[in-house]
């Protein structure tokens, strides 16, 4: 684990309200819309939320009746805060402490990978060829990854950490011949301060 990494963002949530971020949502109502569109047909699909930290979004997929459900995040500090939120609850769900270029995760596993705005942080090939490994490793053949970055006019930087920005097409570049591009769109985030960030949201499958 990148100990600089973690070290910045268990200090970012510990020092910061989970509405004091610029990625503070709260309703994830886009990566909402596009799991209940893109969800493989099981009753009770396996989601892997990565990056999810202190996000609303496994309270509403908890809410709406999923019940296997992991949350990855490389800060222990968001996590801790999701946990509490969501009291008793929280026991039936993976918590996960692991930054996703090194993390551990079993073969084929998911049914649905979610990233929202963690994959922009790798800007170096190696760290990008780790994340693709390891999502091609974790979701089942013909699983699901539901991603969004900056889009090309977004942010250069977040959170004082450089990001590379992306549209779809680029994405699916970096992840290769192993996934398939099935949606593209763009999405202008209401930051809490009242500025916008442009988005790319990207729906592929794992061949």
């Amino acid at each position: 684990m990148n100990i600089n990494r973690q070290t910045h963002w268990n200090h970012i949530y510990a020092t910061k309200p989970v509405d004091g971020v610029s990625w503070y949502q709260n309703q994830p109502e886009k990566s909402l819309q596009l799991i209940h569109q893109f969800k493989p047909v099981e009753k009770q699909p396996a989601v892997i939320d990565v990056g999810g930290g202190a996000s609303r979004l496994v309270d509403a997929l908890w809410a709406e009746g999923y019940r296997s459900l992991a949350v990855l995040d490389i800060a222990e500090t968001a996590l801790a805060k999701s946990q509490a939120r969501l009291g008793p609850a929280s026991e039936q769900i993976a918590w996960l402490v692991a930054d996703v270029t090194n993390a551990e995760l079993p073969d084929e596993a998911y049914d649905l990978w979610h990233d929202r705005a963690v994959f922009h942080f790798l800007v170096e090939p190696n760290e990008q060829a780790k994340y693709v490994q390891l999502v091609g490793k974790a979701l089942k053949p013909g699983g699901v990854l539901v991603m969004s970055t900056f889009a090309p006019d977004g942010p250069e930087k977040c959170s004082n950490l450089p990001v590379r920005r992306y549209n779809c097409d680029e994405v699916g570049q970096v992840l290769g011949t192993g996934f398939k591009l099935l949606l593209s769109e763009r999405e202008v985030h209401q930051t809490p301060f009242q500025t916008q960030q442009a988005f790319s949201y990207c729906v592929f499958q794992k061949l």
